[in-house]
C-alpha cells in the first residue's frame, strides 16, 4: 500500500518539475536560428561554410524516415487485423486529401490572380538563356499518368530505400503488411514482435538524432543568409509576403475550420506542435519532423493504425503548401515575362504539377526541383526565370514545408476520428501535460 503511494507521489512530483527552458528542444533550435542569422549578416563567407551542419542533420533524418515509414505502415496494417479495415481508413484518407487539396488549390489560384505577383518586371525571354536553363533543369520530361503510375513500383526492395522514394516505400509496405496478415497466427506473432522492436529502436534513434537539431538549424539558417543575403528578399519580397500570408491563411483558416468541424481547436493544435514548427522552419524540410509527428499524434489520441497509414500517405499525396507555392510561382513567372495565361492554362499547369510532385515534398528543395522540371516540360513558361525563384527557394521552402506537415497532421486527426480510431481522453490528458491546461476544459 505504502509502496503504491510512494510511486504515485514520485510520478506527481516528476510532472510538476518543469524542464529548464535552456534544455528544451524548441528553445535550443530557436537559439540556433538566431545565432545562424547573426553569423549570416556579420560574416557571410564563414556562414556559407556552415551549410555542412544542416546537411549532416538532414542526412541523419533521411536515414531514419524510410525505415520508420515502412515499419509504421506495416504495423498499422497488421494492427487493423484485416485488409478491409486498412482499405476503409485508406479510402477515407484519399477522399480527404483530394477534397482539401482541391479547395486549397482553388483558393491559392484566386489569390495568385488577384495579388498580381511578378507584374511590372517586364522581363524578356532570351533564346540563349532558355538553352542554358534547359540544360540545368532538364530538357524534357514525360509527365503522363502511365509514367507516374510506373514510378510508384520499385525495381528492387533495397533500391526504394536507398533512393528515399516515399511512394515506392509505401507500396512495398502495403504489400509486406498484406503478406504478414496472410501468415499463420504463430508466425505472424513473431514477425509483429520483431517489427515492433525495430520500430521502438528507430524512435529511440530519432530522439538521439534530434539532439543535433539545434546545430542543424544553425547551419541551415547561416548558409541561407550568408549565401543570398537580403538581395533576394528585397527583389522578390512581394512574392514572399503573399506566399507567407497565403500559407498562414491555409493553416489558420482552412485547416482551423476543418478541425473545428470535428471538435478540435487549431490554436491548441499549433501550440502543441510548436517545437516541430520551429524545426520545420529551420530545416526547410517536411521530412525533418515526420518521426516526431508520428510519435506525438499517437500521444494526442490517434491510433497507431491510423497514424501509421494516414500520415506517411499524406506526405506523398496531401501537399497543401506545395499547391500554394506552385500556384503563386506559375503566375509570378507568367506576369514577370508578360505571358497571358487563360484559366484553362493555369489549371492545366498546376494540375500537372500536383501529379508530378507526389512524394517530392519531404525533401528540402524537392518542390522547386519538380516545379523546375514541369515548367521546362510545359513549353509555356520561360525556364530562364527559374533562377529568380531559386534565389528565394530557401525562404519559400521554410513556409511550404510547415503547411505540408501541419496539413498532414490535421488529416491524421480528422481521418482518425472519422474511422473511430481516436481517443479524446488521451488528447485532453496530453494537452494538460504539454500545455498546462485543465484536462476537463473544452478543447
Amino acid at each position: 500500500m505504502s509502496t503504491s503511494s510512494n510511486v504515485d507521489d514520485f510520478s506527481t512530483d516528476s510532472r510538476q518539475v518543469p524542464k529548464p527552458f535552456y534544455l528544451r528542444l524548441g528553445f535550443q533550435i530557436f537559439a540556433g536560428i538566431v545565432l545562424g542569422l547573426a553569423l549570416g549578416f556579420i560574416a557571410p563567407k564563414a556562414a556559407v561554410q556552415m551549410k555542412v551542419l544542416g546537411d549532416i542533420f538532414l542526412n541523419l533524418i533521411k536515414t531514419i524516415v524510410a525505415p520508420l515509414v515502412f515499419l509504421n505502415v506495416v504495423l498499422g496494417i497488421t494492427a487493423a487485423g484485416d485488409l478491409k479495415s486498412v482499405g476503409r481508413i485508406g479510402f477515407k484518407a484519399l477522399i480527404y486529401f483530394e477534397v482539401v487539396s482541391t479547395i486549397i488549390l482553388v483558393i491559392s489560384m484566386v489569390i495568385a490572380n488577384f495579388s498580381d505577383v511578378g507584374s511590372g518586371l517586364h522581363l524578356v525571354s532570351d533564346a540563349a538563356q532558355t538553352a542554358a536553363a534547359t540544360a540545368t533543369y532538364g530538357k524534357s520530361a514525360d509527365m503522363s499518368f502511365s509514367k507516374f503510375l510506373l514510378s510508384m513500383f520499385p525495381h528492387s526492395f533495397v533500391g526504394a530505400f536507398a533512393e528515399g522514394a516515399l511512394l515506392q516505400i509505401l507500396v512495398i509496405a502495403i504489400l509486406f503488411g498484406a503478406a504478414v496478415l496472410a501468415l499463420k497466427p504463430e508466425q505472424r506473432k513473431g514477425v509483429e514482435a520483431a517489427l515492433n522492436g525495430m520500430s521502438d529502436c528507430f524512435f529511440k534513434l530519432t530522439d538521439l538524432v534530434m539532439k543535433f537539431a539545434p546545430l542543424g538549424a544553425f547551419g541551415s539558417i547561416a548558409f541561407a543568409i550568408g549565401y543570398s543575403g537580403m538581395a533576394a528578399v528585397i527583389s522578390l519580397g512581394y512574392l514572399l509576403l503573399v506566399m507567407y500570408a497565403s500559407l498562414a491563411l491555409m493553416v489558420v483558416l482552412v485547416m482551423g475550420i476543418i478541425l473545428r468541424l470535428y471538435g478540435f481547436n487549431i490554436f491548441l493544435f499549433l501550440r502543441y506542435f510548436k517545437d516541430e514548427i520551429v524545426l520545420l522552419f529551420a530545416t526547410a524540410s517536411s521530412e525533418s519532423a515526420l518521426p516526431r509527428l508520428i510519435e506525438k499524434l499517437q500521444k494526442l489520441g490517434c491510433s497507431k493504425q491510423s497514424t501509421s497509414l494516414v500520415l506517411p500517405t499524406g506526405y506523398a499525396f496531401n501537399l497543401d503548401g506545395t499547391a500554394v507555392y506552385m500556384s503563386l510561382c506559375v503566375l509570378f513567372l507568367a506576369n514577370a515575362y508578360d505571358i497571358h495565361l487563360t484559366l484553362e492554362h493555369q489549371l492545366g499547369i498546376v494540375a500537372l504539377m500536383m501529379l508530378t510532385s507526389k512524394g517530392a515534398a519531404t525533401v528540402s528543395g524537392g518542390t522547386f526541383i519538380v516545379f523546375a522540371a514541369t515548367v521546362t516540360a510545359s513549353g509555356i513558361l520561360p525556364v530562364e526565370g527559374l533562377p529568380l525563384l531559386l534565389g528565394i527557394n530557401r525562404l519559400t521552402s521554410q513556409a511550404v514545408c510547415i503547411c505540408n506537415a501541419m496539413g498532414n497532421a490535421v488529416a491524421t486527426m480528422v481521418v482518425s476520428k472519422l474511422s473511430g480510431q481516436f481517443d479524446p481522453r488521451m488528447m485532453r490528458e496530453e494537452y494538460s501535460r504539454a500545455l498546462g491546461r485543465d484536462p476537463n476544459a473544452a478543447i
